[in-house]
């Protein structure tokens, strides 16, 4: 495959979206893995985020991804002296 590499555009786009999003940290709670009773959901600063379809994979990923992301895309720049 021959895939165009990022630019540091995209990348401080990335950055831009995670900004806008509830702030870090996220994380996921599964019921019957990290507590006894109600829902599965995310916990964000000032509120609990609830998916429907996902899987409990998913909810994980996309917990952890708001903290991820940042770290990485920073990285890639630094990496590449931006």
């Amino acid at each position: 495959m021959n895939e165009v590499p990022v630019t540091r555009e995209e990348l401080l786009q990335i950055l831009k979206r995670c900004e806008a999003a509830t702030p870090s940290p996220w994380r996921s709670y599964i019921e019957g893995r990290d507590h006894l009773a109600g829902d599965s959901f995310i916990k964000a600063p000032g509120t609990d985020i609830y998916l429907t379809g996902a899987s409990l994979a998913d909810q994980d990923f996309i917990a952890a991804a708001r903290q991820d992301l940042p770290r990485l895309v920073n990285e890639v720049l630094k990496l590449k002296g931006w």
